[in-house]
């Protein structure tokens, strides 16, 4: 839905009827369901399974704003498809520190699946409550726009600054202090049981190393829930579509692990794109909440927005293929 400059209009109406979210929240925890008896038992996973799961998980969203297209209007499944577009990409940042927090702890391969299925449930549990009261600040008033634009604009910066600086690549998962408060509070065996996160060790029940990296995975959670509810409210201020978008670009994150696992490393300028993206949608946001005060400033409209990214994430990976290809002719030259 589009964002709305009229003094005292609420600009979070939603779309979407008390029984439409019922639905949709019934087919959410149903496909969780079914991802939770996917991964009960431990097993590695294949390509062919990893792919056919997202192509799944990716069509969803596709025959998703075709119904809302006939439903609602063209105008919300642009939103749909644009605020998608921007939380697949943030959640594909989500993907590198999970690999990180996965190789920290040296978490058996036929386990990672399960994982990364809790830290889904948790991103969209702690982001449903961040749309939540995301909507009650923007009922309270345009201002929410101000500040979400200026969170986002800060969080652009911080980002870049940790890709010159390379600090982001430098993270040691069991320095984090969620980490270390967990292993104050209770003590942690050292061997992984398959998928249990309680044991019994020298007579005393005990954590098991499954435990402690799913607790590392909900408190990044928190930190990514920050950005990314903020941006797709650049996006539209319907908490249905907020919602949906956030839900769907999570839901295939655990197959999608298992196919970019070794092509996530090869998108070098990713974070780079990713920084670009928030500090744009941080200022439309501003120049959203400019507009609602003084109606001669222009609004960004979200066609623009869908493009800017499109291209953003497009130059991502041409580059980043480039400056892999340039390394490798080097490394070539230099061994010969």
């Amino acid at each position: 839905m589009p964002f709305s400059a009229n003094a005292g209009e609420d600009v979070t109406a939603s779309i979407a009827s008390p029984m439409l979210w019922g639905i949709s929240i019934a087919v959410l925890i149903g496909l969780l369901v079914v991802d939770f008896i996917i991964t009960r038992k431990p097993h590695e996973v294949s390509m062919r399974e990893a792919i056919g799961w997202s192509v799944f998980y990716l069509t969803l969203p596709l025959l998703f704003a075709l119904w809302l297209w006939p439903a609602f209007g063209a105008g919300e499944a642009v939103d749909f498809l644009t605020g998608f577009v921007v939380e697949k990409s943030l959640s594909v940042d989500n993907l590198f520190v999970f690999m990180l927090i996965l190789a920290g702890f040296a978490v058996p391969v036929a386990v990672r699946q399960r994982v990364l299925l809790f830290g889904i449930v948790g991103a969209i549990v702690l982001r449903g409550i961040f749309i939540a009261l995301g909507a009650a600040m923007l009922k309270a008033g345009t201002w929410a726009f101000l500040l979400f634009g200026l969170v986002l604009l800060l969080s652009a910066l911080k980002l870049l600054r940790d890709v010159m600086s390379g600090s982001d690549e430098e993270t040691d998962v069991s320095e984090m202090r969620s980490v270390k408060m967990l292993r104050r509070i209770m003590p942690v065996s050292k061997e992984y049981q398959g998928t249990r996160i309680l044991t019994r060790e020298n007579g005393r029940r005990a954590l098991t190393p499954l435990a402690v990296v799913i607790f590392a995975v909900f408190a990044t959670d928190i930190v990514f829930a920050v950005d990314s509810v903020p941006a797709v409210y650049g996006i539209t201020a319907d908490p249905y579509l907020v919602f949906t978008t956030n839900a769907f670009a999570l839901l295939g994150l655990r197959a999608l692990y298992f196919v970019l696992h070794s092509a996530l490393a090869k998108l070098r300028y990713l974070n780079h794109g990713l920084a670009l993206i928030l500090a744009f949608i941080g200022a439309k946001l501003v120049l959203h909440w400019a507009h609602t005060v003084w109606p001669s400033v222009p609004d960004v409209p979200t066609t623009l927005s869908l493009g800017f990214i499109v291209v953003v994430l497009a130059a991502v990976v041409v580059t980043s293929l480039h400056a892999n290809k340039r390394d490798e002719r080097k490394a070539v030259r230099s061994g010969s």
